[in-house]
């Protein structure tokens, strides 16, 4: 049995599959392009990297996808630079632009005048309703299992049904994604496809570095925590020195501020733990994961990812049906 076919504006992708928006420098153009050319849509974050840099990657993107593949970009409301960024992915003409970490009334008009479908991250059927009705495409609804920054501290399957409930735009579910069989799930329950973060890392085409990936894949159920970010968020990471460092409640010394944030604690720098992570330093670092890190046993393409998913979500409506 195939997948049910996602339609969101104009993109009408192979597979109901989204890759998640990681920042810093997890997903650029290398993965995103590669998830996009293996029929699911692929996303670029602009989290972190410059706003010629984020150009360069959609252009890089484009270049790279052979088929008809989508490639959107990440931008976070919290970042200062949230406005250039996308207007910036507005002017290389993305296929869509999805935001997290607050909304505003801006983004949703800037993307109808362009043309370009702009979606919604959520955590609660209030701020997906407020989403369809300041003009979002669809929304993606992110549980507690997710990696990063989180927005609630409720589970995806206990939140889904009644954000599916009250929108009527397409819904994606993404926190904790990892196999066939949940995205049988999601979408049986309502859901129009799913977006999968933590699964891309442990990825050949992942533009994080190999010992990045290696954390995952050598990640046990234990080795996930929860750390207060600078953002005022909880974030969901991989145990190392540098999550001992910030467990308590001291300030650590910033060398020098990037001044990314609208709202900061400056108890550290998230950005510069983030950067030092993905320069390969992942001891000191922040290495975000989602919470089943633990399941991913190897490093695989891109392609193979999406067929595992696929011959696992037939297997899983084949015996529903039975």
């Amino acid at each position: 049995m195939n997948f049910p076919q996602l339609k969101i504006a104009h993109m009408i992708p192979k597979v109901p599959i989204f890759q998640g928006g990681m920042g810093v420098g997890i997903s650029l153009s290398k993965l995103a392009s590669a998830v996009a050319n293996a029929g699911g849509v692929g996303i670029i974050s602009g989290t972190g990297i410059s706003v010629e840099e984020l150009r360069t990657h959609i252009r890089r993107a484009k270049d790279l996808v052979t088929d008809t593949g989508y490639i959107g970009v990440n931008v976070l409301f919290a970042m200062n630079d949230f406005a250039e960024k996308m207007k910036a992915a507005i002017e290389e003409k993305v296929d869509f632009i999805i935001s997290g970490a607050g909304i505003s009334r801006d983004m949703y008009s800037w993307g109808k005048q362009a043309g370009i479908p702009v979606i919604s991250i959520v955590s609660s059927a209030k701020l997906a309703r407020i989403s369809e009705r300041l003009g979002a495409s669809a929304v993606v609804v992110e549980g507690f299992e997710a990696g990063g920054h989180l927005g609630t501290d409720k589970p995806l399957f206990d939140i889904l049904p009644e954000i599916v409930e009250a929108v009527s735009i397409p819904v994606i579910a993404a926190g904790g994604i990892m196999t066939g069989r949940d995205i049988a799930k999601a979408l049986s329950m309502g859901a129009s496809g799913v977006q999968i973060g933590t699964r891309f890392v442990a990825s050949v085409e992942c533009d994080a570095p190999e010992s990045f990936k290696q954390k995952y894949v050598e990640a046990r159920k234990e080795d996930t925590v929860l750390v207060k970010t600078t953002v005022g968020l909880q974030g969901r990471a991989i145990i190392n020195n540098f999550t001992k460092l910030i467990s308590g409640g001291d300030k650590l010394k910033i060398t020098k501020c990037h001044d990314c944030l609208k709202n900061c604690s400056y108890r550290f720098c998230t950005l510069d733990s983030l950067l030092k992570s993905v320069d390969g330093d992942v001891e000191n670092g922040l290495v975000f994961a989602g919470a089943r890190v633990d399941e991913i046993k190897e490093i695989l393409p891109v392609q193979q990812i999406i067929n595992n998913l696929t011959s696992e979500y037939r297997q899983a409506m084949q015996e529903s049906s039975l």
